[in-house]
């Protein structure tokens, strides 16, 4: 038995859990720790039996509570190592030191100088590493306790980028976590190194694969054979169009590292989807430039025109409530 269950879905996080009769991976953590623990038991899915958190790219709505979490629950994170270095890039505090902090830092090394009457290059460097390091230590706080409302409500310094253990794939080569067989590839989205993934288990196959600006050939070779597809359907073009965001944000969601449009969705399933799915959840819908009605409509439609893919049955991920699990 596979298990897919999808704890959220949308430009405000993003997660879903893959399990195998053995085997339990988070695909995601876009919320925060406290949420998804909650969404994790309204969906009846065990936290503490996690075996591994699995992270498509490093964007904040796929991240957002990836530290806490896996610290909470001494777990393993895998990433490629372009997605890892981004995250521990956007993680580490940035301290800025003002104009005024910075004369008044230079008149105070000018006055130690003067009272020494040496210059000491080593001296000096330290003593501008620990200006930084006393900035940056105060700025840092360890969140975890967020995640825990019993926790000592006193903050405790930490390092934001530590995980209890890092693990390294590369698109395009598969590997196992548990009796899970996992086969990244690469997506087009603006991000450091994005994947989308199939996972193999018991004759089972279930993909995840949203945040795609387009459907290039190695995607539409990758969601072949799936049991269970979770797909992005984000956006209904002329909504979009007359929305809300700045053009400068429409025409990122537009460009061919943006989102999947419910056109785009609709032309893959009717012209290169291969029928086999079970289940074809629609994910990541936007709320604001997409209605729920409008991404099942335009996939149903796509369908329709292939009698053989009628009994696909579709589904649509929420953003606020998780899914019931689909169980192959």
């Amino acid at each position: 038995m596979m298990r897919m269950t999808v704890l959220a879905s949308g430009s405000k996080g993003n997660s879903t859990v893959i399990s195998s009769s053995r085997t339990r991976i988070l695909v995601d953590a876009g919320l925060s720790c406290r949420e998804l623990l909650k969404r994790m038991a309204i969906a009846g899915e065990d936290s503490t039996q996690l075996d591994a958190i699995l992270i498509t790219h490093e964007h904040q709505d796929h991240v957002a509570g990836l530290g806490v979490l896996a610290r909470r629950l001494n777990i393993p994170v895998y990433f490629t190592e372009p997605t890892h270095r981004a995250w521990v890039r956007m993680m580490t505090p940035r301290t800025t030191m003002t104009y005024a902090k910075w004369l008044d830092h230079i008149q105070r090394e000018k006055e130690s100088r003067a009272a020494a009457q040496t210059y000491d290059i080593a001296a000096e460097s330290a003593s501008i590493a620990n200006v930084y390091a006393e900035a940056r230590e105060a700025a840092e706080t360890d969140s975890d306790a967020l995640c825990d409302p019993d926790a000592p409500v006193t903050p405790t310094k930490a390092d934001p980028t530590h995980l209890p253990a890092v693990e390294i794939f590369h698109s395009g080569t598969h590997f196992c976590i548990g009796d899970i067989d996992i086969t990244p590839f690469t997506i087009p989205h603006d991000a450091a190194d994005p994947c989308g993934f199939v996972f193999t288990s018991e004759g089972i196959r279930m993909a995840v694969a949203t945040d795609l600006g387009y459907m290039p050939p190695n995607v539409k070779a990758a969601l072949k054979r799936i049991d269970c597809l979770l797909l992005e359907s984000n956006h209904d073009l002329e909504m979009l169009k007359d929305g809300p965001y700045p053009w400068s944000v429409k025409q990122r969601v537009l460009s061919r590292v943006g989102h999947l449009s419910n056109h785009a969705t609709a032309e893959f399933l009717q012209k290169d989807y291969d029928g086999t799915a079970a289940w074809i959840i629609l994910g990541h819908l936007s709320e604001s430039n997409n209605a729920p009605e409008l991404a099942r409509i335009a996939a149903e439609q796509a369908l329709a025109n292939h009698p053989t893919l009628l009994g696909n049955r579709i589904l649509l991920a929420e953003q606020s409530t998780p899914l019931e699990s689909i169980r192959l």
